[in-house]
């Protein structure tokens, strides 16, 4: 197949313009670095902006720094469909990862402006703010900034790198952290009509499968266990015998593989779930290859299109943290759990981007994106997948402009056919 056939009325040589130029901006070393609301991220932001003014799209930028590129429509005064994703970056990550959608975005405008498209009502491509949670503890800042969502303690938030608050680095940028302080909606969920978001997948699903792009399903929740930990009593190694230990390491990895066949269990059922135990440590001020261990600390980390599932699993590890800590003579303390619920699709949407595809396949997301604050807000809110080799959050990112161009077609072709 050809280049200039695979990829129907898109413009790719727009596409290959913008993240080339997007590379070039933003590489630093071997990875890109578009640091939320700083030179990287803002960098990106002047590029797509200039990239909307040349076609003619209007711009806005909102008080805490989203910037908006509107196709006009015959009803100024009508909800609006709204494309969007994030500029920022990761630290050494890749080129895709969020700039894939806000590039789609501006193409898909750009084909329609062209084709003489005039919708019935605006269109407009939101590049959002700070999605990245890596430089300021904060998720979904944008987005949910943008909605008045924020606890205004967030601006007291400290950078990853340099340690200046949020609220600083706004009003360092020209924006108003008065906006997040009062809580003010930027936007109304009621004037959105529809909210649309083309990402670069994650993971390796679409590379297996051998097909190009997606639909989601929906956005996992995650309820997580930051704080776990297990207590025992250090000892002697040569001294202790098996019985009268208090061996937190031995009961700790009990529990982690109690927990995995709890995921085995649950998956074989049909249910979705993901379980995973990222940080795992004992004391490196205690701990000795000649001594039993006394305390480990651990997360967990569950995640699941279901907060039944995840509410289930999660009474589960406390049960099995009491009986695996009197079996071993330790005591467990899992700690609160922080949630962040699932963010299901909207059904109608999904089933005309699923026609709208030559080999459709309908997957979850395992990783949040900003989708999942419109959703939850109620909007209609849809997401594609586009294949993307060597992962995410890495400098390999490896997305096709062949495959950008089946994902963006797409997303042109629901743009034609709304009202739905």
């Amino acid at each position: 197949m050809t280049r200039e056939n695979s990829s129907g009325n898109v413009d790719l040589t727009l596409a290959e313009s913008l993240f080339g130029q997007l590379d070039r901006a933003t590489r630093r070393g071997g990875g890109i670095v578009r640091d939320s609301y700083g030179d990287g991220e803002q960098a990106a932001h002047d590029i797509v902006r200039s990239a909307a003014e040349r076609l003619g799209l209007e711009v806005a930028i909102d008080a805490i720094g989203n910037l908006t590129m509107t196709l006009p429509g015959k009803d100024r005064h009508a909800p609006r469909i709204l494309i969007g994703s994030h500029l920022d970056s990761v630290p050494q990550g890749g080129n895709f990862d969020g700039a894939a959608g806000v590039v789609a975005g501006i193409c898909a405008l750009a084909t329609l402006r062209s084709s003489g498209f005039v919708p019935d009502y605006d269109i407009g491509v939101m590049a959002i703010r700070a999605e990245e949670s890596s430089w300021f503890d904060v998720s979904y800042l944008g987005s949910e900034g943008a909605f008045g969502l924020l606890d205004p303690a967030c601006l007291a938030v400290r950078r990853s790198d340099n340690g200046r608050t949020l609220g600083e680095t706004l009003a360092a940028r020209g924006f108003d952290p008065s906006a997040i302080a009062e809580r003010r909606r930027l936007i109304e969920p009621r004037q959105i009509r529809a909210y649309l978001e083309l990402h670069i997948e994650q993971g390796p699903r679409l590379v297996a499968e051998g097909l190009p792009a997606a639909v989601v399903t929906g956005i996992r929740g995650c309820k997580r266990f930051r704080t776990a930990r297990c207590v025992g009593e250090y000892g002697h190694s040569g001294a202790l015998p098996r019985a009268l230990r208090h061996d937190a390491v031995a009961a700790t990895v009990a529990f982690l593989h109690h927990m995995e066949c709890v995921w085995s269990r649950v998956e074989s059922e049909g249910a979705d779930l993901l379980v995973t135990h990222g940080e795992l440590y004992t004391d490196k001020a205690a701990h000795a290859p000649s001594k039993v261990a006394g305390e480990t600390r651990f997360v967990i980390d569950l995640r699941s299109l279901s907060m039944e599932v995840m509410d289930c699993v999660a009474s589960e590890a406390r049960r099995a943290a009491e009986e695996i800590g009197r079996a071993y003579r330790v005591a467990f303390d899992l700690g609160a759990a922080t949630d962040s619920p699932p963010a299901m699709m909207d059904a109608r949407l999904r089933s005309c981007l699923m026609g709208l595809l030559d080999r459709p396949l309908e997957m979850p997301s395992g990783a949040g994106h900003d989708a999942a604050v419109f959703a939850e807000l109620g909007i209609p809110a849809a997401m594609i997948f586009v294949r993307n080799d060597d992962g995410s959050h890495n400098p390999d990112e490896a997305m096709t402009l062949d495959d950008f161009a089946v994902g963006t077609r797409a997303l042109i072709g629901m743009l034609r056919q709304f009202p739905l």
